[in-house]
């Protein structure tokens, strides 16, 4: 009996003892200071006030729309054709079916055109003639095959210097009319040496033959945008009229039609005609580029120039009745071209097809109302 009540007493002592810790305890935290709350308190206020607020950034304006260009698109490889210019090879055939002509003084005080196609299947091309070294550096930023019939001494060597893929009709020139195998060929209704044609299909299957690309993923050397581009800045002069004298025997001209909103073409006092079409040869964008000219000394006496065509050029650009100054910088023959406003921006293009003139740089270019 006096283990059982020790026992119990050991117990309840134990019981009381447990008890008084619990109320100690409750107690104490309710008697805690509440100093580290008010410090986590302080503390977030001041890492707030630490957080630098940026200014909201303004709109920015939306850029133009760059993937609905029609004159350029698709990956057919550019084909460049060398045309003769002379007043006994017009009209030419195909030339509004181009995105792009390039026409630059030759010998003699004469132009001739590089038209270049893309993805557009020509039936008839022409007059060709031979080739001159300034035109490659043109055709190589426009990564295009060079088909010309014959070629200069000067072309001959930069072809191979710079591996031009180039389709010489000299080779392929049956000096007659034209029949269902013909790949070059001659017309009757105009004297040699300014009747000779080709067209897109031909070179073509030459240039598969040759083993040459006939698919191209290069960028257009212009920055087309398919918004309506209207020259509205401070220096936009009006430009309903163009007048580019290349020589004493070679002038060119344009003039605005409101209704259409493009250029037509005039050479040699004359308007030109599509020889296939029959139309008025038209176009929506005109660029100038002002270059050096100068007659060869290469032993031949023929008069034939070189033009220097790499740095940074004057120029204009030209479109919807309106004109405003660029510049024209290639930094390298087988560079792109930039054309850019006179703040150094790259112009936005009209999605349409471009006559670039690359004109001496003395031309007294006259552009007006």
């Amino acid at each position: 009996m006096r283990r059982s009540k020790k026992s119990s007493k050991n117990k309840i002592i134990t019981v009381v003892v447990l008890i008084c810790i619990v109320v100690l305890a409750i107690a104490l935290s309710m008697n805690k200071p509440k100093t580290d709350v008010a410090q986590d308190e302080v503390d977030i206020a001041n890492h707030e006030s630490e957080i630098e607020v940026k200014p909201e950034e303004p709109a920015k304006e939306p850029e133009p729309v760059k993937n609905d260009i029609n004159i350029f698109k698709g990956n057919d490889r550019p084909i460049a054709f060398m045309i003769d210019n002379n007043k006994n090879a017009q009209p030419h055939a195909s030339i509004n079916s181009t995105y792009m002509v390039y026409e630059i003084i030759v010998e003699g005080g004469e132009t001739r055109l590089m038209a270049l196609f893309k993805g557009t299947n020509a039936d008839q091309v022409g007059p060709i003639r031979s080739a001159r070294h300034y035109f490659l550096d043109y055709a190589m930023e426009n990564d295009a095959i060079y088909a010309h019939l014959g070629l200069s001494p000067q072309a001959d060597s930069d072809m191979k210097s710079f591996h031009i893929n180039n389709i010489n009709g000299q080779v392929y020139d049956t000096g007659k009319a034209r029949t269902n195998t013909s790949l070059y060929w001659r017309v009757t209704h105009k004297k040699a040496p300014h009747n000779a044609y080709t067209n897109t299909a031909s070179i073509l299957k030459i240039a598969a033959e040759k083993g040459y690309a006939t698919t191209s993923n290069k960028e257009s050397v212009l920055n087309y945008v398919s918004e309506e581009v209207e020259l509205v800045s401070t220096d936009a002069i009006l430009a309903n009229s163009v007048k580019i004298p290349y020589s004493k025997g070679h002038t060119v001209e344009y003039k605005y039609n409101l209704d259409t909103k493009r250029y037509t073409r005039y050479s040699k006092g004359r308007k030109m005609t599509d020889e296939i079409s029959k139309e008025d040869v038209t176009t929506k964008n005109i660029i100038i580029t002002f270059a050096k000219n100068y007659t060869l000394d290469d032993g031949e006496n023929k008069g034939r120039q070189d033009v220097v065509t790499v740095g940074e050029l004057d120029g204009y650009y030209i479109t919807n009745g309106k004109a405003i100054k660029i510049k024209c910088i290639k930094k390298g023959r087988t560079e792109q071209t930039t054309y850019v406003d006179m703040q150094g921006k790259e112009i936005n293009v009209n999605d349409g097809n471009t006559w670039v003139n690359v004109c001496p740089i003395d031309a007294n270019v006259v552009i007006s109302e």
